[in-house]
């Protein structure tokens, strides 16, 4: 079975500023993938490539589609939430799901209108009276209730409250995630969706440094707190990372042997987000 997104050496660029580099990417589907990098590292570039929304130079296809001809194909089967709302402001929730019945379909009324039941979404409110965080409600409502394949969120959460934001990933999971479908996370807050990944793709200058499953991260990389007097034999595996901890010395080993790691300190999984910082030296 061919992956559910291709890419394969694909450029892009604004006037003089590269803003992808030679990127080559499969993903399967069935994933929960992180885009991760920091500001102005191309992650929303490549979405925007992949639902067509751009030109591009080099080979993409999506669900099987090339983005920038058959987009119209395309969005019949994927969802998109961006960090910036783009429901239109002055329409009545009411009239979204009466636009979105009219226009998609395969669109669920009321799959749309038991979700909402569960929000303090009500439909005779105009969309600009909703909070943000309203807004990206309704958007996730509208987008579960037109069974996509693929789903992208492009920083969904930015600015949002943290309770928010668990509350988001929980219903994105348990709601729409079924094994068979693809969801893309963008974000630089990596620490708020590592718990759903599957897999993780670290980009920086428009290039992809690192793009690994979850099992593979883990077992790759591993951390180190140093006992008393062990510090130096640890600096000779050449770790990525050294920092301190409540006086502690910790290290971020990548691709060495655990066999006798344990008799130098305490061994730790290391989170993404200390990976991720180990691999953008230090930038996040």
């Amino acid at each position: 079975m061919e992956p559910l997104i291709q890419i394969q050496e694909v450029n892009k660029s604004y006037g003089s500023t590269q803003a992808l580099r030679d990127v080559s990417l499969d993903i399967p589907a069935g994933r929960i993938v992180g885009l991760v990098g920091p500001n102005g590292a191309g992650k929303t570039t490549l979405l925007r490539i992949l639902t067509g929304s751009i030109d591009y130079q080099g080979r993409v296809r999506v669900l099987e589609l090339e983005p920038r001809n058959q987009r119209k194909q395309l969005m019949a089967f994927t969802g998109v939430i961006h960090d910036v709302a783009v429901l239109p402001p002055w329409m009545k929730v009411r009239h979204v799901l009466d636009y979105m019945q009219g226009v998609h379909p395969r669109f669920n009324r009321q799959h749309c209108e038991e979700f909402l039941a569960t929000t303090d979404i009500e439909q005779r409110r105009k969309v600009k009276q909703l909070s943000k965080g309203m807004k990206t409600q309704l958007h996730l409502a509208v987008v579960m209730a037109t069974d996509t394949r693929l789903l992208v969120l492009d920083e969904p959460t930015h600015g949002l409250d943290i309770l928010f934001r668990k509350r988001f990933y929980t219903t994105v999971l348990d709601e729409y995630f079924d094994g068979d479908k693809t969801i893309v996370i963008s974000t630089h807050q990596v620490e708020e969706v590592e718990h759903i990944l599957s897999d993780v793709i670290f980009i920086r200058n428009g290039e992809v440094m690192l793009y690994m499953t979850m099992d593979e991260l883990k077992e790759k990389f591993v951390q180190v707190i140093a006992s008393a007097g062990k510090a130096d034999e640890v600096r000779r595996l050449r770790p990525l990372t050294e920092h301190e901890l409540f006086g502690r010395k910790v290290f971020l080993l990548r691709d060495v042997d655990r066999t006798n790691l344990a008799t130098l300190g305490e061994v730790q999984v290391p989170s993404v987000a200390d990976v991720f910082v180990a691999m953008m030296g230090g930038e996040a």
